[in-house]
C-alpha cells in the first residue's frame, strides 16, 4: 500500500502519477458569495466588469462590497447575431405587424442563423468521435421530444427536428412549417409540464405592494397587541418597584399590598396571552373552507429512510434536481430564495419556485429575518403554489452562513434570535394551511456554543404554547464559524435528536422526521448514520454536488464503480434537462452550458472508487494526482475548465466567441479564444 499525506484519497500504485495532492478547492470561498447568479436561468448576466464600466472611483464602501472571491463572476450575454420577433419565430402572426420593434423577415433571419446542432448518444460520441457521431446522428429536438412541440419555433438550433418544407406549386420559394406531435403534446400536458408559474397580475400586485394578505395581517395585529400588552405590563411593574422604593426611602412601615395579578411572572403571562395555537388559523387557499386548522390536521411528513437532496445555491437548479431523481432520490427543495425578494414580486426569485413533475416530494427554501416577511411569504406560496399542489412543505434556512445573509439576520443569524424564529413558524403555520413547515439549522453560530439542541425541543409540538408546530428538522452538524474547515459533528447531532425524542415521549407528541446533514459521500456513509446517531434519514449536499450517482448507491446499498461512459451519459442527462428547462435557442443553449460547467466544476473531484486501495471514499480527502482507466476518465477528472467547456461541446456545439465561464472555485477560468 502507498504512503499518502493525511487527508489524501489512497488511489492505488498502477493509477498513481504522485503523491502530492492536487489543489484543493476551497468550499468556503465559493459558498460565501453569489456573484451576479442567474436566478431565472435565461442569462440575466451582464458583461464582464472592468474599468469603463464605471469611470468614477468607488467608495471604501462599494470596494469592501465587492471583496470576496465571486464578486467579479459576470457572464456574458450570448444570442443570434440577427434576432426575429418571437411571434414570427413561433411560427404566429404578430399582432404589431409593421410597427413591431423586432425582425420579421424569417428568410433572412434562416439565412444568417448558425447550423443546427445534434445532440449525439454517448455510444455513437465515443464510437464515431464528436463531430462524426453528430453528423451521424438522427436530428432530434429535446424540447420537441418531450413536449410535442418546440415553444422556440425558428429559433430553435435543433429546428430540422420539426421542421416541414414544402414546395410551391408555381415553383417559387418553398413554404415552412412547424411540426407538432398532437399525441406527445397531449402526454406532456400530463406528465411534463413545469409547475408553479405565477402570472404577470400577481407579480404586479406584489410589486405594487396590492396583493392581499388576510391572514398576515391578522396575525401581526395579534403580535402588536402582545407587545403592547407586554410594555402595559412592564410599565405597571416598574410603577410598583417605584413606589416600594419611595416607600422604603420615606421608612413607611405599610404592609405594601401585593402587586397586581398582571405583574406576577409577567414572562409567563405574555406567553399564556400572546401564544397561538395553529387551530385558529384559517386556510391560506382561497377555495377552501374557512375552518379552524388543527395541528394534528397538518399534513404529515412520513420521511424516514427516505433519500433528501439539499437546497443548493446555483447548481440545484431543476435541470439538476431531475437528474438526482433519475438518480433515485426522494425528496427535493429548490435553491435558498430571499423571503424579501419574493414579496417584490422577482421574477428571478420566483422561477425557484418551479417544479418538474418527476419530483415526488418538492419544498421551497425561504430565508428571511423577521415575521413580517417570512409570514407574508408563505402565505403567498401557499395562495399561488398551494393550492395546485406544487409545494409539499416550504422550509426556513436557519443555516446558510454567507455574509450577504448574515449580516441581515437571516440564515444562521436566526440561530441567535430564537424569539424571532418562534414568531415567524408559528405565523406561517397559520399562513400555510395543511402545508408543513420544516426547518434546517446548523448546531450554533460560534464554534464552542452550540445552540440547536434547545431549538429543536422548542420547534416540535402544536404551535403556540406547546411549541412551534414545525413539521421536520434537518441539522447540519457544522457551526457557522467552521464552515467547512471540520468534520460535521454526528455526536452532537445524535444528542439533539434524543432531546427531541425524549420531549416527544415526554409529552405524547407525534414524532416528526429528523435528518442529519455533514459529509455523506457514499452508501456507508448514509445508512451508518441512520443506525448510529438515530436520524431517520440524511441530506446530501456536496456529495451529490461531486456525485449525483450517490442516491442510486444508497438506494441499492452499494458503492458504485461507475464507469467514465455511465458517467457521461449523467452529463448528456443534464444537458438535455437544461435545455428543456432553459430553452433551445441560442440564449438557452448557452445558459445551459453554463449551468452544465457549474456542475462539471463539482463532478471533477470525484475519485472512481476502482481506483482506490481503501473504501468507502471521504468527501473531504483530496486527491493525488492519478490517471484514470481510460482517456474520457482523465478528461472528466480534469479541474481545467476548458475542459468542462469541451464536455458541454459534445452535446451543446461549439462555444461562442463571446462564451465566457468563470468558476466559483479557484480554477483556471474559460475565455473563447475567437
Amino acid at each position: 500500500m502507498s504512503v499518502f499525506p493525511d487527508g489524501t484519497a489512497p488511489v492505488k500504485a498502477e493509477y498513481l502519477v504522485s503523491v502530492d495532492p492536487l489543489p484543493v478547492p476551497d468550499d468556503d470561498a465559493a459558498e460565501g458569495g453569489q456573484g451576479s447568479r442567474s436566478r431565472n436561468g435565461r442569462d440575466t448576466t451582464e458583461a464582464n466588469d472592468g474599468g469603463a464600466r464605471n469611470n468614477k472611483k468607488r467608495s471604501k464602501e462599494e470596494k469592501k462590497a465587492r471583496q470576496g472571491q465571486n464578486k467579479n463572476r459576470r457572464f456574458a450575454k450570448v444570442r443570434d447575431e440577427q434576432d426575429i420577433c418571437f411571434k414570427v419565430a413561433a411560427g404566429t402572426l404578430c399582432e404589431f405587424g409593421a410597427d413591431c420593434k423586432y425582425n420579421h423577415d424569417l428568410q433572412a433571419y434562416l439565412a444568417a442563423k448558425p447550423p443546427d446542432l445534434r445532440m449525439p448518444t454517448v455510444d455513437g460520441l465515443l464510437d464515431a468521435g464528436v463531430e462524426d457521431a453528430a453528423d451521424s446522428q438522427p436530428a432530434l429536438c429535446p424540447i420537441f421530444e418531450e413536449f410535442g412541440e418546440c415553444k422556440y419555433g425558428f429559433k430553435c438550433r435543433y429546428l430540422s427536428a420539426h421542421i416541414q418544407k414544402s414546395s410551391s406549386e408555381n415553383g417559387g420559394t418553398e413554404s415552412l412549417s412547424l411540426v407538432v406531435d398532437e399525441e406527445k403534446k397531449a402526454r406532456a400536458a400530463i406528465s411534463a409540464k413545469e409547475v408553479n408559474y405565477i402570472g404577470g397580475e400577481t407579480q404586479k400586485l406584489l410589486r405594487t405592494k396590492k396583493y392581499p394578505f388576510p391572514v398576515t395581517d391578522a396575525y401581526l395585529l395579534e403580535l402588536q397587541e402582545a407587545d403592547k400588552r407586554e410594555q402595559e405590563i412592564e410599565k405597571e411593574r416598574k410603577r410598583v418597584k417605584e413606589e416600594e422604593r419611595e416607600k422604603a426611602e420615606a421608612g413607611d412601615d405599610t404592609v405594601v399590598v401585593a402587586e397586581p395579578e398582571q405583574s406576577l411572572d409577567s414572562a409567563a403571562k405574555v406567553q399564556e396571552r400572546t401564544a397561538m395555537d395553529v387551530t385558529s388559523a384559517p386556510q391560506a387557499d382561497l377555495d377552501t373552507p374557512d375552518v379552524p386548522m388543527r395541528f394534528s390536521e397538518k399534513n404529515r411528513l412520513d420521511w424516514k429512510g427516505k433519500t433528501y437532496l439539499a437546497p443548493l445555491t446555483t447548481v440545484g437548479n431543476l435541470p439538476f434536481r431531475r437528474l438526482c431523481v433519475s438518480y433515485g432520490v426522494d425528496i427535493t427543495c429548490g435553491e435558498m430564495g430571499l423571503s424579501t425578494s419574493f414579496l417584490s414580486g422577482s421574477k428571478e426569485e420566483w422561477s425557484l419556485v418551479r417544479r418538474h413533475p418527476s419530483e415526488r416530494t418538492f419544498g421551497v427554501q425561504i430565508a428571511g429575518n423577521k415575521p413580517n416577511t417570512l409570514v407574508p411569504t408563505a402565505e403567498v406560496l401557499a395562495r399561488e403554489c398551494g393550492s395546485q399542489g406544487g409545494i409539499d412543505f416550504v422550509d426556513v434556512n436557519c443555516g446558510c452562513p454567507i455574509d450577504l445573509v448574515f449580516k441581515t439576520g437571516s440564515g444562521s443569524a436566526l440561530l441567535d434570535a430564537p424569539g424571532k424564529l418562534g414568531k415567524a413558524l408559528i405565523g406561517m403555520n397559520k399562513a400555510l394551511g395543511s402545508i408543513p413547515v420544516t426547518l434546517k439549522l446548523r448546531t450554533g453560530v460560534k464554534d464552542g456554543r452550540n445552540t440547536a439542541e434547545k431549538l429543536m425541543t422548542r420547534a416540535v409540538g402544536g404551535g403556540g404554547e406547546s411549541g412551534w408546530g414545525v413539521g421536520c428538522i434537518t441539522l447540519h452538524g457544522r457551526t457557522r464559524q467552521q464552515r467547512y474547515t471540520k468534520l460535521a459533528d454526528w455526536e452532537y447531532i445524535r444528542q439533539c435528536v434524543d432531546a427531541v425524542r425524549a420531549r416527544e415521549a415526554d409529552e405524547d407528541l407525534p414524532p416528526i422526521p429528523i435528518f442529519g446533514n455533514g459529509d455523506c459521500f457514499s452508501s456507508h456513509d448514509y445508512h451508518s448514520a441512520v443506525e448510529r446517531y438515530h436520524v431517520d434519514g440524511v441530506m446530501v449536499g456536496r456529495g451529490a454536488l461531486i456525485k449525483p450517482w450517490i442516491f442510486t448507491e444508497i438506494k441499492e446499498r452499494r458503492e458504485w464503480d461507475i464507469s467514465s461512459r455511465e458517467r457521461l451519459e449523467g452529463i448528456r442527462k443534464l444537458a438535455e434537462f437544461g435545455l428543456s428547462h432553459f430553452g433551445s435557442d441560442t440564449s438557452g443553449i448557452n445558459t445551459t452550458r453554463r449551468y452544465l460547467c457549474e456542475a462539471l466544476s463539482f463532478q471533477y473531484r470525484y475519485v472512481p472508487i476502482g481506483l482506490l486501495e481503501v473504501l468507502p471514499a471521504k468527501i473531504n480527502d483530496r486527491a493525488p494526482r492519478f490517471r484514470g482507466r481510460d482517456e474520457l476518465e482523465n478528461l472528466l477528472a480534469s479541474p481545467n475548465s476548458a475542459d468542462w467547456v469541451k464536455l458541454s461541446e459534445m452535446f451543446l456545439g461549439p462555444a461562442p466567441e463571446a462564451f465566457v465561464f468563470v468558476p466559483k472555485h479557484k480554477s483556471n477560468a474559460y475565455e473563447s479564444q475567437g
